[in-house]
């Protein structure tokens, strides 16, 4: 069975997921902020905040890795997507980097079920089609090496995107 297989794109909230880890679409500064990022710190309470100011920040593309602190996971990744400007500043490999540096991660801290939001389509303007491709052919060409994991949720919050996400997923196992 292949990467392509394990992925599952579910319309919810990430930080209800029930996997092992579930990934953060943080700012550079991994303090919180908006979208995504502002949930989980919301959800995972003020212990993250703390644990993510040892982290002294992360740059685009990097992924780092806490605890779950009260989200019912084993860890948080925080990664930084890029801000979409016009497509011709390495926006999809920077985006393409998220994915394989978190499953990396995830991967070497033992995690078998991992939960993705679409990273960088809120604030951050990547094009949703384009987002939802990048993230599916990251995941599926990411060599695990030993069949390692279990499952990859793509997690949608809004119904509109999570339409577009399943699309991805269809045309690219067809």
């Amino acid at each position: 069975m292949g990467m392509i297989d394990l992925i599952k794109v579910v319309n919810g909230n990430i930080t209800e997921a029930k996997v092992d880890a579930i990934v953060n679409a943080a700012n550079s500064s991994l303090l919180g902020g908006g979208g995504v990022d502002g949930a989980i710190h919301k959800a995972a309470g003020p212990l993250l905040y703390e644990e993510c100011k040892q982290l002294q920040g992360c740059a685009t593309s990097d992924a780092k890795l806490t605890a779950g602190h009260d989200i019912p996971v084993k860890h948080i990744i925080h990664t930084v997507g890029p801000i979409w400007r016009d497509g011709k500043r390495a926006e999809e490999a920077k985006l393409a980097l998220c994915y394989s540096n978190c499953l990396k991660l995830a991967q070497e801290n033992g995690v078998k079920t991992i939960a993705f939001p679409a990273i960088s389509t809120g604030a951050y303007g990547f094009p949703i089609e384009r987002a939802a491709t990048t993230a599916i052919d990251a995941i599926r060409n990411f060599d695990e090496g030993d069949g390692h994991f279990e499952e990859v949720q793509l997690i949608c919050l809004d119904p509109v995107i999570f339409k577009i996400y399943q699309e991805a997923l269809q045309s690219r196992k067809g």
